[in-house]
């Protein structure tokens, strides 16, 4: 029997933090938060999260924010949306 097992990225979440300030070029508005999950397939059927991975890319400066680097503000935007 053949068994086809891999991973693949999952689909991207984006989010616009629309009250938080942009902690290099000070900016209001402009960030933009991503999640994305990379799952474990059996035969193209996701079985399971093995991470997710998160970031906030600014589109006025293009300063990319990785989750260690979220500032107090990013973290509540994001946890109030959900």
């Amino acid at each position: 029997m053949i068994l086809f097992f891999g991973t693949k990225s999952g689909k991207k979440e984006t989010k616009t933090l629309h009250h938080v300030v942009c902690p290099h070029c000070h900016q209001t508005g402009t960030l933009t938060a991503v999640r994305q999950a990379n799952q474990a397939h059996v035969f193209w059927i996701p079985v399971f999260t093995i991470n997710n991975t998160s970031y906030a890319e600014c589109s006025h400066c293009k300063r990319v924010y990785y989750k260690e680097e979220f500032t107090p503000e990013m973290e509540q935007a994001l946890t109030s949306s959900r």
